[in-house]
């Protein structure tokens, strides 16, 4: 299903208006540097790009290069400076001659009518009589000497000599057919099958070189005496097109991948549509994206969210398939994270329900939509991203974008950091919230304070805000207060915490001057304690505890609104 996926997105992008792409036997790469040559196999120019200042300008689409291993295997008409031109760069001459000679052979095995083509027989006659030192007095000698990948172009033409007619068309009949054929278990039709799968590139922490979805290096992978691409048959043109369509998706500068965790994410659609591009904007929002386009996030929440409350999406983009992948590196092989499939429909109306459930009340300098990196940054230790439990984010993406119940380490993780610093911030109040409520079915913690809510963990939570609020108001400017020393065990064990807090609470009581505000303490907390069992439990649940942190949370905001509003009331 994932192949069959990639090789359709690979055919969208290559008919149509649609075109990105690169055809059969090519692929784009960075092409720094261009030799130009005349048609008297002269050097009459060296264009040097450079990807850091313009990284368009530096991508050819060039024949498909070889596996490198420790082995020599020489691409066609592009390669490294040691390869194309023979030049030693690390002290190795013989071994460098060697893959220069394997550079000559690849391009004669284009065979006839191609190696008569001008520009290959141009080509040929340059690097028969090419002197590597007529390069080291020249500009670039420096940068040559770092082994940058190079190739050819000759005067007169556009593109690359490896871009000529005749080289495309040598490469396109050129497919191995000296296998029996196959069904193939993409397309479903008889074809040679792909020996060795394309490299895949761009995936967070896996091997810079590539690595593979589809491999068999072991005896045991192998059936029925079929090794290597025979033992799960995929042609040369379908294994072509996933690999190219998937790198083509995680390449640099996507705008159709983000990091979960460690799961590189690619996402797409069957046919154009808008959700691709605000997909990223919604779940790749990281602290820079935000500070770089302050509004982009928000608007794109903003769009998925009008489309799905008001019923702007049309019947026909409704049912447009969206297809989200998450791969992780796994040694030498590429390991499938999660592979959610759903309509455009679907994929929307999860993500409102998501932001649904984390709407809590909050303060006003504060977004209303949390961006997913921001809630697990707030569950990890230290607040940093390296220490997100990695399996965990594409868990939550899973169960975010499927609609399934969120794992039980999410809740847990939201509670321990909030144990750990004595403290009940927005982000996790939120999270801790649509845990409650999507695991439960119900929505039983409303968006902000509620009075009815009869949970004696969230009225528990209420009383312990209350208790911290006397003790704030009894001595200004308190450095640190109950919470800083009682709320772990508050929200765990309140048996053992309560009652000595019930004690400081009626010292607080005593040192207020209004005796106002004091009737009204005495009357919120009779109020609380009125859903509360006279024995206190002993241990509290992790739910309970999950409870406990959101009614402590909404009674501090409510706290915090009631007291902004008294001050606008006395301002106007």
């Amino acid at each position: 299903m994932i192949l069959q996926a990639l090789d359709q997105y690979y055919q969208r992008k290559t008919t149509g208006e649609d075109v990105e792409l690169s055809p059969f036997g090519f692929e784009r790469k960075s092409i720094p540097v261009i030799l130009e040559i005349d048609s008297n196999a002269e050097l009459v120019q060296i264009r040097v790009t450079d990807p850091k200042q313009d990284p368009d300008a530096a991508e050819y689409i060039v024949p498909q290069g070889e596996k490198k291993t420790s082995g020599i295997a020489a691409n066609l008409i592009w390669d490294n400076v040691e390869y194309a031109l023979g030049i030693d760069t690390r002290g190795k001459p013989e071994r460098v001659a060697k893959q220069h000679k394997a550079f000559i052979e690849r391009i004669h095995q284009l065979g006839e009518p191609a190696i008569s083509d001008q520009g290959i027989q141009v080509l040929l006659e340059y690097l028969e009589k090419f002197d590597p030192d007529s390069l080291k007095q020249g500009p670039y000698w420096e940068l040559l000497k770092t082994n940058p990948n190079l190739s050819f172009r000759l005067q007169g033409d556009t593109g690359l000599i490896c871009q000529r007619t005749a080289v495309i068309k040598s490469l396109s009949s050129s497919a191995v057919t000296d296998s029996p054929p196959a069904l193939c278990l993409i397309t479903g039709e008889p074809s040679t099958p792909e020996r060795l799968h394309p490299a895949i590139k761009g995936v967070w922490g896996a091997q810079t070189s590539g690595a593979n979805i589809v491999s068999f290096n072991l005896d045991a992978f192998n059936s029925y005496g079929k090794t290597q691409g025979y033992n799960a048959p995929v042609s040369q043109n379908a294994s072509f097109a996933y690999t190219t369509a998937l790198n083509h998706l995680l390449r640099k500068g996507s705008q159709q991948r983000i990091q979960v965790g460690d799961a590189s994410t690619v996402f797409w659609s069957e046919r154009s549509d808008p959700l691709e591009q605000d997909f990223q904007s919604i779940w790749g929002a990281t602290p820079k994206s935000i500070k770089d386009d302050p509004d982009k996030f928000t608007e794109a929440v903003k769009s998925v969210l009008s489309a799905v409350q008001r019923g702007h999406l049309s019947a026909d983009r409704a049912r447009k398939r969206f297809y989200v992948l998450g791969l992780a590196p796994n040694a030498a092989r590429i390991s499938i994270r999660f592979w959610i499939v759903g309509t455009v429909a679907e994929i929307s109306h999860r993500t409102s329900q998501y932001f649904k459930e984390l709407d809590i009340v909050h303060p006003d300098q504060e977004s209303g939509f949390l961006p997913l990196f921001r809630l697990l940054v707030n569950i990890a230790v230290l607040g940093k991203s390296e220490n997100i439990p990695p399996n965990l984010a594409g868990e939550v993406m899973r169960c975010i974008l499927t609609g399934n119940p969120y794992p039980y380490i999410l809740l847990a993780a939201a509670i321990r950091r909030c144990k750990a610093e004595q403290s009940v911030n927005y982000p996790r109040a939120a999270l801790i919230k649509a845990c409650l409520n999507r695991n439960q079915s119900m929505e039983e913690i409303k968006v902000s304070l509620d009075k009815d809510n009869l949970s004696p963990a969230y009225r528990l939570g209420r009383w312990f805000a209350v208790l911290e609020k006397i003790q704030e108001e009894a001595n200004p400017g308190i450095n640190a207060t109950i919470r800083d020393r009682y709320y772990g065990a508050a929200s765990a064990n309140p048996v053992s915490v309560f009652a000595t807090l019930m004690k400081l609470k009626n010292h607080h009581l005593s040192k207020l001057d209004h005796p106002g505000r004091k009737t009204n303490f005495e009357k919120l907390l009779g109020e609380i304690f009125s859903a509360v069992p006279a024995d206190l439990p002993a241990n509290l649940s992790l739910q309970d505890q999950g409870r406990f942190a959101v009614g402590y949370y909404h009674q501090r905001q409510d706290f915090f609104n009631k007291r902004n509003h008294d001050d606008q009331g006395e301002s106007a």
